[in-house]
């Protein structure tokens, strides 16, 4: 597979899709919509998801055993379930799930925010899960984080912080939204909430071609993609 080419088709179907629903929902009123749905991507998130279970059943699993549009739910500790967007459930092992988001402007600081939460939430949720059994006697599963930032001057620009009682952290202090995108996502894997994470941004304008860019190569497509079929093989 060429996993540059995969991600370029899988931004230009985010965004068009996108642009689709817009479209749609100012047909029928609803245009308001349309930025809240692109916090979490829905069906935008499809062309990451596709290329997700390529490398999975190139490695040799079945799709039967990949869960995607339905049956996505899994057992939590502090909740009854969460719906993942990718689950790999082999010989009643959980082999893999996967996270996909993405994030449009121009509410950056308030999702941020959500999107930090949910990502540590989640991860905290499943491994307090996995550690009372819920899911049998599954070996440690692939946890992945995928997130797609929209490259834009907002998402780009420095972001001041407050700090009326203690500092915050340096590598915070004129951050813009993209870097602590690409902080967050680090860190998620360096304190193992997560197996792997990759982060990209891309805009409206040049992603409907295919575009994108990885701001980080320790958080690339590539070796998120490594990291996965590694994994999955080694549960085969």
């Amino acid at each position: 597979m060429d996993l540059h080419k995969s991600t370029a088709k899988a931004v230009a179907q985010y965004w068009t899709t996108r642009e689709a629903q817009k479209n749609k929902q100012k047909k029928t009123g609803k245009a308001d919509q349309g930025l809240r749905s692109a916090v979490t991507g829905g069906a935008q998130m499809d062309g990451f998801i596709d290329l997700f279970t390529e490398l999975i059943t190139a490695v040799g699993i079945p799709e039967k055993s990949i869960y995607r549009n339905k049956d996505i739910e899994l057992p939590g500790f502090f909740r009854p379930t969460k719906e993942w967007d990718l689950l790999v459930v082999k010989d009643n092992r959980l082999i893999a799930a996967i996270e996909a988001k993405s994030q449009v402007g121009p509410s950056f600081g308030n999702n941020f925010n959500n999107r930090t939460e949910e990502a540590l939430g989640c991860a905290l949720d499943l491994w307090t899960a996995y550690r009372e059994k819920a899911y049998l006697d599954s070996p440690q599963p692939f946890l992945g984080y995928f997130f797609m930032l929209e490259d834009s001057d907002k998402s780009k620009s420095p972001v001041k912080v407050k700090e009326p009682h203690f500092k915050v952290f340096p590598e915070f202090i004129d951050a813009s939204y993209c870097r602590r995108y690409e902080i967050l996502c680090r860190k998620l894997v360096l304190e193992r909430h997560y197996t792997s994470a990759a982060f990209i941004t891309s805009s409206e304008k040049e992603g409907i071609k295919g575009t994108f860019n990885t701001p980080s190569s320790d958080l690339s497509v590539e070796r998120f993609a490594k990291t996965l079929v590694a994994h999955v093989a080694a549960a085969l």
